[in-house]
């Protein structure tokens, strides 16, 4: 069971609100008073409370990316040193490095030869205020780009979004545009979500068209806040539209 609620700065949530267990996560935009167990909203948002999963956070749809560690985030190769990839995340964060050989089956012979510009879609491994961010494309268990298709990103186009559609398209909440333009556009797309408010489209066969049906979806959704059954009827005028020329 889950729940949401707005909040505002400085709002109180009584303890009985919150998962109780020893093993909760209190995630962002939440701090509990020592004296009563009662806690207070930081910042504006969703509080976000799923009991099975017995976890708890306020989401701000517009608020500021910060990377932490096991964030999946979309970056931009910008130059390399002699072990590392330096990419770029956002405006606000520190410079990302990711090491040459953490592809999966990479070697010095097999590496990735990135290009300026070019994209990756890769894991946040460390993130500490005023240091270089780590990234990786294996799963440190299995040494495998899978289960999240870590690597370079090919063709296709990125599109901005806001780092809370981010999150809801991650967590598939609340977002069922993209499943059916999925079953509607010609062959389907692929797509990589970062939670820095990145997501990369591709088309193989609707090509271009395609792949912008696909951003206007996602613009439309992060700009309008729509509902699901408002996300059924964009995706048929988009459709329309297409399917007209």
């Amino acid at each position: 069971m889950a729940t949401t609620q707005i909040m505002l700065p400085g709002d109180a949530i009584p303890a009985t609100q919150i998962p109780t267990s020893q093993k909760r996560k209190i995630g962002r935009g939440l701090r509990q008073d020592v004296t009563t167990g009662d806690f207070t909203a930081t910042i504006g948002g969703l509080l976000e409370v799923d009991y099975r999963k017995k976890t708890a956070q306020i989401s701000a749809p517009d608020a500021r990316y910060i990377p932490k560690a096991g964030d999946l985030v979309i970056a931009q190769f910008r130059t390399s040193s002699t072990d590392f990839f330096h990419l770029h995340i956002n405006a606000h964060s520190p410079q990302a490095i990711l090491p040459q050989l953490a592809f999966e089956g990479a070697t010095k012979k097999t590496r990735p030869q990135l290009k300026p510009n070019d994209l990756v879609y890769a894991k946040v491994v460390a993130a500490q205020k005023n240091m270089e961010i780590e990234l990786s494309c294996v799963n440190p268990s299995t040494g495998k780009a899978e289960p999240d298709g870590l690597g370079p990103l090919t063709g296709g186009m990125v599109f901005d979004v806001s780092p809370g559609l981010a999150e809801r398209l991650l967590k598939k909440q609340g977002v069922v545009a993209l499943d059916e333009l999925g079953t509607k556009l010609p062959g389907g797309f692929e797509i990589a979500v970062g939670k820095n408010g990145k997501v990369w489209v591709e088309c193989p066969e609707a090509g271009v068209k395609g792949v912008c049906a696909v951003g206007r979806c996602l613009r439309e959704m992060d700009e309008k806040e729509l509902r699901e059954k408002e996300q059924k009827k964009l995706v048929n005028k988009i459709m329309g539209e297409l399917e007209r020329g």
